[in-house]
């Protein structure tokens, strides 16, 4: 294309303004060629970015620097070139092919050897910052050509600004992706060296930059078209290392991207790799890391241990013996998770369930369902199904919780529990009748049967269901038949709920009604019978 000679200088300000037009008015141009789209794409993508940083420099306090007038004389004569290109390639009037090409990789180049230049004053601090925002950010129904050229300028602040510049940006991005998700869109899909940034920002010695920058990959992460280009991007190890030196909100938010990105176990290892697995075991057991971080931390972990190498790290880190401690935290959130990671970790593994119950696992649980303690519902009702999933299945898991004193904990909030935690115990004692005839013989004997029968005539056809064949499990133990006999409550209710069904004519009969004639007429007649003949 021939040895360019600038023009010569002039008055700074009207040269920048002159540039800011010029390169506008190429973008729009732009648009209109239909050859080399994907050279003249990376050509505009660039012109934007450069747009941006110059836009930025008009609004500082001082722009008449050689430097700065030198460098936008050399832009304007770049941007004069390319528009030559741009009207030949409307036009279609261009000599050949490959030359055509060459030309725009030259201009390519030229481009990015600007915005660097750019860069370069503006960190030198030639310049300095002399206004807040520069472009407003667009309303709610703007057109994404708008949103784009915002999210452009928020770019070249964050890659040329100083450091209150790079804060105010990274707030302003913040701002944005978390309310409206197109943006988060043209961020990844569009602008996405802004990614590149933000996981570059992710190792910033500035504390307020890594912070700011952990909060929007916390975003962008929950999104499912995101995981995959913020995991090409390399924001595994960043992240981590905010774990380990960020300050309180900077861990949190990475420990929530983190968690969501391990949703997809394939990502897994990489945090491995980067050590997150002892940066996030120290969390969960320092007690300096208590508070919002702890979820989402101990939430990567259980996301964690559906690899069978990464579980058996964890193990031997002593995690079973840090968790069951855990368990009996006051802290609610602490208590739920460790709970859960528990039973997570020991899910389809019978060495580990051992582990938990050889540790004390059976016993911190059944202490959060006493009613004396003043645990929360929420976390009782997580202890109760972990019982259920670590317990259920094993004689001698089943014969600890009795020690425990796990029966007359289910006893009571099957009679005094909140709705919720009633139902879990309700469907925790149907599950437990049906395990072994010891746990049959000692339910009857705390006195689970008179219970059942008050949840025959409940609203749930469920409870219903269950009640009724929890019974009928029961009283296939002579001694639970005697005692249910010598109470005449019992057989009283069930001859009055039978009474209420026959009354009815079959137009009639609702949905409990047709129940109790179901049962009477197979497990409560059997079990009627049984009773009067034991």
């Amino acid at each position: 294309m021939g040895e360019a000679k600038y023009p010569q200088d002039q008055n700074s300000a009207s040269s920048l303004r002159q540039a800011i037009e010029v390169i506008s008015s190429l973008i729009s141009l732009s648009h209109s060629i239909k050859v080399f789209t994907v050279k003249w794409q990376l050509i505009r993508n660039k012109l934007e970015e450069l747009n941006s940083g110059l836009i930025a420099v008009e609004n500082c306090d001082s722009s008449e620097s050689s430097g700065l007038s030198s460098l936008v004389q050399a832009i304007l004569f770049t941007v004069n070139e390319c528009n030559g290109l741009a009207r030949r390639c409307v036009d279609l009037c261009y000599g050949g092919k490959l030359l055509m090409q060459s030309d725009l990789d030259v201009l390519s180049s030229k481009f990015d050897q600007h915005i660097k230049n750019l860069s370069g004053i503006y960190t030198a601090g030639v310049l300095t910052q002399g206004f807040a925002i520069v472009v407003s950010r667009p309303g709610v129904n703007a057109c994404k050509d708008d949103m784009r050229f915002y999210l452009r300028d928020l770019l070249t602040r964050m890659k040329i600004g100083d450091t209150q510049m790079k804060k105010q940006a990274l707030f302003n991005l913040h701002e944005v992706v978390i309310e409206d998700e197109k943006y988060v869109k043209i961020v990844v899909l569009e602008v996405n060296e802004i990614v590149n940034i933000l996981v570059k920002f992710l190792d910033s010695l500035v504390i307020e930059i890594q912070e700011s920058a952990a909060k929007v990959v916390c975003v962008i992460s929950g999104f499912d078209f995101c995981k995959s280009v913020l995991i090409g991007a390399g924001v595994i190890g960043p992240l981590i290392r905010v774990l380990e030196s960020g300050n309180g909100f900077g861990k949190e938010a990475a420990a929530r991207s983190l968690q969501k990105l391990t949703e997809n176990s394939d990502n897994a290892w990489s945090v491995s790799a980067y050590g997150g697995v002892t940066a996030l075991l120290k969390i969960c057991s320092g007690d300096e890391f208590r508070g919002e971080i702890f979820g989402p931390a101990c939430g990567v972990l259980r996301n964690l241990v559906g690899v069978e190498e990464i579980k058996r790290f964890m193990i031997e880190e002593d995690a079973i013996s840090t968790f069951i401690k855990l368990v009996r935290s006051k802290d609610e959130v602490v208590q739920i998770n460790s709970i859960e990671f528990l039973q997570n970790i020991a899910s389809g593994d019978e060495s580990i369930r051992q582990m938990v119950i050889k540790e004390g696992g059976i016993r911190a649980l059944v202490r959060v369902l006493d009613p004396k303690s003043s645990f929360s519902s929420k976390s009782r009702e997580t202890a109760i199904r972990a019982i259920e999933k670590l317990c259920f299945t094993s004689s001698n898991a089943i014969n600890i919780l009795m020690k425990c004193g796990f029966t007359d904990e289910l006893l009571y909030f099957l009679r005094k529990g909140e709705v919720s935690v009633q139902e879990l115990a309700l469907k925790a004692a149907f599950k437990l009748c049906g395990t072994s005839e010891e746990a049959k013989k000692a339910m009857g004997d705390t006195g689970f049967m008179p219970e059942f029968v008050r949840f025959l005539d409940a609203k749930s056809y469920e409870i219903r269901e269950m009640a009724a064949e929890a019974l009928y499990r029961m009283v296939s133990i002579p001694k639970n038949r005697k005692r249910f006999i010598q109470d005449d409550r019992n057989i009283g209710f069930i001859l009055q709920l039978l009474d209420k069904e026959a009354a009815n004519s079959e137009a009639e009969v609702s949905d409990a009604k047709r129940l109790v004639r179901k049962l009477s007429t197979n497990r409560f007649r059997i079990m009627l019978s049984g009773i009067w003949h034991s």
